[in-house]
């Protein structure tokens, strides 16, 4: 079978389950088992493909049929430049995502800054932060061992230099305090995880599931963020389209005057805050 068959073939097959983007799936699987640009591939479509790829690609064609994300089925995922590794179990990084990164980036860059990544899933967020901030001290935690597993590959693959410790949000950080703690938690809601797509519930409810209303992490970490935050230090979260208003309410009481950033799709998408002193009748 040529190239362009294959494609063919697997695309109707794509289509006739549903995938996004069906041709563009086909394509891109089968140039990362060939180990070639899809470009390259597509202008040498007429050419066999060799049966051990096409058994491997009738694999891979199945589990994307099933709606399995591409990111998982590949193995990796772009984010800021970078490729990541991921897997089943672990949060795949969004684009949206590096919209945080990037404030992120802009706080710490050229200060030795000791920077808290919390919930890091694939180190996304911590290992660019420490590639972009060779300066800074960059701790990343997760209550998900595998998750930690994939983060600590990550950072070893891409030569950054992250301190990962398995904690549930600040437990296992004692006393410690940090000039910048960033945390894409999860924040979806009851009603949204009822509609969530096919591929998204492969994910882990772990990191996708944010209590009745999606606040659950932010109150939690804005409310005991001051005891680990350095003076003048900076909270930043990524927040649900919908959430900026409740999210700014918490940071508010218990951190200082917030703003707020739009992702590329025009959506609220980050908030942030540095710590201010706040009253104790406002911390209540």
């Amino acid at each position: 079978m040529t190239i362009r068959e294959a494609i063919r073939e697997t695309a109707a097959r794509f289509e006739r389950a549903g995938v996004p983007d069906a041709k563009y799936d086909a394509a891109a699987m089968l140039a990362h088992i060939l180990g070639e640009n899809q470009l390259e591939m597509r202008l040498d479509a007429g050419r066999e493909v060799p049966a051990q790829a096409l058994q491997a690609y009738g694999r891979m064609a199945s589990r994307r049929e099933r709606r399995e994300p591409m990111q998982y089925i590949l193995g990796e995922t772009q984010f800021m430049g970078l490729t990541f590794r991921v897997a089943p179990g672990v949060l795949i990084p969004r684009q949206d995502t590096e919209i945080l990164c990037e404030e992120a980036v802009r706080f710490a860059k050229g200060k030795h800054a000791r920077v808290l990544d919390i919930g890091t899933g694939s180190g996304a967020l911590a290992v660019s932060i420490a590639g972009l901030c060779p300066d800074a001290q960059v701790t990343a935690v997760d209550v998900s061992d595998q998750a930690l597993a994939v983060a600590r590959d990550n950072a070893a693959r891409l030569n950054a230099r992250v301190r990962f410790v398995k904690s549930d949000c600040f437990s296992a950080v004692g006393g410690e305090r940090f000039d910048l703690i960033v945390s894409n938690p999860p924040y979806i809601d009851s009603e949204e995880m009822a509609g969530l797509m096919r591929e998204v519930r492969f994910e882990p409810e772990l990191a996708l599931f944010g209590g009745e209303d999606g606040l659950d992490f932010y109150r939690r970490i804005a409310r005991e963020a001051p005891a680990h935050l350095a003076p003048g230090g900076m909270l930043m979260f990524e927040i649900g389209w919908k959430q900026r208003e409740a999210v700014e309410t918490l940071m508010r009481a218990h951190i200082g005057e917030p703003y707020a950033l739009r992702d590329y799709g025009g959506n609220w998408r980050v908030v942030c805050a540095a710590l201010e002193e706040i009253e104790d009748a406002r911390q209540a």
